[in-house]
């Protein structure tokens, strides 16, 4: 337990002292907790070992980021920015996709690698980016706004990525990650591709049916 209380105090001293010192230079709060993970991580070495159990912690933060953002947008908001949510979004996401795809493939990656990676270099960290334009005052202007459409965008096109993956796994692949134990108390881990996407988005649906009703 007293591993854990020194390993936080680390952290804290290390954001109180980098991130003060970024926004100083006009670097904004992000890179100063980029820079400060570099210095006590790989640098150091003072912390580093703990990551799988601060990833849980930050994916909490982050999903905790996603709930404040859904609950500043109204139905009539949301509606008033579809063309740039749609257009610009969508369009964004789309060119992205392919353009990496294409990348990969004249790299010598299979189809489904290269569309698996273009779709993951369509997406960007809601996160950073909101956080970074609410420091600059940017989040109101024009750009601003339109920045905010295509991260909303990149969000809502995580849950067809999300089906479509399984569809992309390569035959000699699936399974070669062996078996950790859980596997046993996964409903679709033996399920073709094709049955993994339907329930990711049979899943998904009902989630969202039960939250509007």
């Amino acid at each position: 337990m007293t591993g854990y209380f020194i390993q936080a105090f680390i952290y804290l001293v290390a954001a109180v002292i980098a991130v003060p010192l970024a926004k100083r230079f006009g670097l904004g709060s992000v890179l100063g907790y980029l820079v400060a993970g570099v210095v006590i991580g790989p640098i150091l070495g003072l912390v580093g070992q703990e990551t799988t159990t601060i990833q849980h912690f930050a994916e909490f933060g982050v999903v905790m980021m996603l709930f404040l953002v859904g609950m500043e947008l109204d139905p009539k908001g949301l509606w008033a920015m579809r063309v740039r949510l749609i257009g610009l979004g969508g369009l964004q996401v789309v060119l992205t996709a392919a353009a990496g795809s294409a990348i990969g493939w004249w790299l010598g990656l299979v189809w489904q690698t290269a569309l698996a990676v273009g779709l993951i270099f369509a997406l960007s960290s809601t996160a950073i980016v909101l956080q970074t334009l609410n420091e600059k005052g940017l989040a109101k202007t024009e750009g601003g706004r339109s920045a905010f459409s295509v991260l909303l965008f990149q969000d809502i096109a995580v849950i067809p990525m999300l089906a479509l993956i399984p569809l992309l796994a390569l035959p000699e692949l699936m399974g070669a990650g062996g078996d950790d134990g859980h596997a046993s108390l996964s409903l679709v881990a033996h399920l073709p591709g094709w049955a993994h996407a339907l329930v990711v988005v049979a899943a998904i649906a009902s989630v969202i049916a039960g939250a509007t009703t």
